[in-house]
């Protein structure tokens, strides 16, 4: 096998779910091969590189084999490499997030006692 479509290539490398959100993400611009951006159909190749981006992570990749298949995990992390800029970036986006932000529910203060409730309640001309 000599290429195999783009959005094939991502649903079996497994960097989405199901092959309409690959096709979806290249669609958006989301996938670029060498640099540009690229349709649902473009053909992949060993020694392609890929520029990624899902969600807030980007990821750079060479693609190493071909497969239109989807097969298990440890199969579909054969098929490519990601590159070590790549991985120290995503590495350092991922430490400057988790310092950044605060723990989910920091922010709430004290939970409300059942007495509180109920004036909360009543103000809002909720239960009597």
């Amino acid at each position: 096998m000599d290429g195999v479509r783009i959005d094939k290539w991502l649903w079996a490398a497994r960097f989405f779910k199901t092959r309409t959100l690959a096709a979806d993400a290249v669609k958006g611009g989301r996938v670029e091969l060498g640099g540009a951006r690229v349709k649902a159909s473009k053909e992949v190749v060993a020694g392609d590189e890929l520029r990624i981006t899902i969600g807030q992570v980007r990821r750079t990749v060479i693609v190493r084999g071909v497969s239109d298949k989807r097969g298990p995990a440890k199969v579909a992390a054969t098929l490519y490499e990601e590159t070590p800029q790549s991985v120290a970036a995503r590495e350092l986006a991922a430490e400057q997030r988790r310092l950044q932000s605060p723990p989910p529910g920091a922010d709430l203060g004290m939970r409300p006692t059942k007495r509180d409730r109920r004036r909360l309640d009543s103000a809002r001309g909720g239960r009597r």
